[in-house]
């Protein structure tokens, strides 16, 4: 379909808690959900949310087999999630460095939940429900802060564990969204 833009940090419609979508299986959907895979493919993201193209709906979307961004990553199920529900498994959190599309050329260290369940449904309205860990975990996490207008470093426990990719890890960048 198309590459959209991605918003940026600082842009205020990234601050906002998205709507949950109402209609399943229409051509509206389908059109944001083909948007936001083009547009998450074009810059080799793992997720997208879409709120980062504009859009204030509850509608995400995750998945990596292979990408350069994130060499060292496991694989994740290419997957639509609408209107999310996350359970947290346990409290055991880790930290890992994230990035993310709508704050080019940064990383920081964020504490994630290690282990969670989550729920939803994909563009036609079929339930999924998946329990997951590790880095899928962390992509799923980060993906849904997004539609209640959270942002990465807002996580960050300690600003000296957050800066531009190319000073924090000159030569060797760790993936990002």
């Amino acid at each position: 379909m198309a590459v959209r833009t991605v918003l940026r940090m600082g842009d205020p419609r990234l601050l906002q808690v998205a709507r949950p979508v109402e209609h399943f299986g229409t051509p509206e959907l389908r059109e944001l959900i083909a948007d936001m895979e083009d547009t998450m493919r074009a810059l080799n993201g793992a997720g997208l949310a879409a709120p980062q193209i504009g859009v204030g709906l509850r509608v995400v979307i995750f998945g990596l087999i292979s990408n350069p961004r994130y060499p060292g990553a496991e694989p994740v199920p290419q997957t639509v999630l609408i209107n999310p529900r996350l359970t947290f498994l346990d409290a055991e959190t880790e930290d890992g460095w994230e990035g993310c599309l709508s704050v080019p050329g940064m990383r920081g260290l964020v504490p994630r939940s290690l282990r969670l369940r989550y729920s939803g449904f994909d563009a036609e309205g079929n339930p999924i429900e998946r329990s997951v860990e590790g880095f899928h975990a962390r992509v799923v996490q980060h993906e849904c802060d997004h539609l209640d207008g959270i942002l990465y470093p807002m996580r960050i426990r300690d600003l000296r564990n957050f800066g531009f990719s190319d000073a924090l890890f000159p030569g060797d960048f760790p993936g990002e969204d």
